[in-house]
């Protein structure tokens, strides 16, 4: 009997999740299929959350493994972490979405970049199966359904009981935890930056039963190859969204950017130290220079925050509709008072975050 309440169970989580926008996640909760045979994950409640939720988030990034030119090409390697989240006034993580981007820059001795920086960036979400933990690695699951895993662990959490409970002092998830089960990656950067978006989190306008949504566009096609008289540039530009919506009305809006460089001469060798970890424009605030070198009135995480908040109560179309020079750049009084840089970017972010 009990075998046969186990598929009836995972044939009932099935139909109920068939219909449902995003990855699906299936809980187990009879089973006695053999161990290693599926990931099950943990059966967490829905988070009941009342009145003004707060929006977070995070991006945590790194080119600490890139390696010089040698034997082997050189190569410029982009680690990168993104949480949203959603917390309320009590600290508790109501909604939580983790995404990662990997991607790489690579060049020879002769300072030439040797790999197609015209391809898309796909983040790890994006990438699903194709990721080939499961394949390659010999996973229990792929990626994207470990980080689900981690992001439903969340629910319910305030950050020190996340941090207290989701790892251990090496950074994965407990042996005989119920998160063991379905997420056996190191998980110790994502929890951080789970933790950094909840304390980050600000009141910006979403309510308890909003959805919330994260966007994340990426590209390489600024990397340039290094000559003999200027070094080559391996550029990674990654924009990420967090936002809230209900309905078709967007709540709650953040926008932030990374651009990140390494620095090749024209024998492969790298440039510059490589070991610090990246800072966004939201982290560098005044020190990304847009008043200083560039005279701008305002920086630029200050003209994103305008944005998001000139955004926040419109609609995709109403977005879509705001007036824009041929560099979109805006041009209504209403907007470019505070926002005088090109808005394209923001627009096709939240375009995507929309699912358009």
């Amino acid at each position: 009997m009990k075998k046969i309440s186990a598929f009836l169970a995972l044939v009932l989580a099935v139909s109920l999740l068939a219909g449902c926008a995003g990855t699906p996640v299936i809980y187990y909760t009879d089973c006695t299929c053999p161990v290693g045979s599926h990931a099950p994950q943990e059966t967490q409640p829905p988070v009941v959350a009342e009145g003004a939720l707060k929006t977070g988030l995070y991006i945590a990034a790194s080119a600490a493994d890139s390696t010089a030119a040698g034997e082997k090409d050189g190569e410029a390697k982009y680690d990168v972490t993104i949480a949203a989240v959603l917390v309320d006034d009590k600290g508790v993580i109501v909604d939580c979405i983790l995404d990662s981007v990997g991607t790489s820059v690579k060049f020879s001795t002769a300072g030439a970049i040797t790999n197609d920086i015209t391809a898309a960036v796909q983040t790890k979400n994006e990438l699903g199966d194709n990721y080939n933990m499961k394949t390659y690695g010999g996973a229990i699951a792929e990626w994207y359904e470990q980080a689900a895993a981690l992001a439903n662990f969340a629910k319910g959490k305030t950050a020190d009981e996340l941090k207290n409970g989701a790892v251990d002092a090496t950074g994965y998830a407990p042996e005989g935890s119920d998160l063991r089960t379905s997420a056996t990656i190191y998980l110790g950067g994502y929890v951080s930056a789970i933790v950094a978006a909840a304390e980050n989190a600000q009141h910006l306008g979403a309510q308890a039963g909003d959805e919330l949504k994260l966007a994340v566009i990426s590209s390489l096609g600024s990397s340039t190859a290094a000559t003999a008289e200027k070094a080559g540039n391996a550029q990674l530009d990654v924009d990420v969204t967090a936002l809230t919506v209900k309905g078709n009305t967007i709540t709650s809006c953040v926008i932030d950017s990374l651009q990140g460089k390494v620095g090749f001469d024209a024998t492969g060798k790298l440039t510059g130290d490589v070991s610090a970890p990246l800072q966004t424009k939201n982290m560098l605030g005044e020190g990304y220079g847009m008043k200083a070198w560039g005279s701008a009135k305002y920086e630029w995480n200050e003209q994103a925050a305008s944005f998001a908040a000139y955004v926040t109560g419109k609609t995709l179309a109403d977005i879509q509709g705001i007036a824009v020079d041929a560099s979109t750049k805006p041009t209504g009084t209403d907007l470019n008072a505070t926002v005088t840089i090109s808005i394209g970017g923001f627009q096709n972010l939240i375009a995507k975050a929309l699912g358009q």
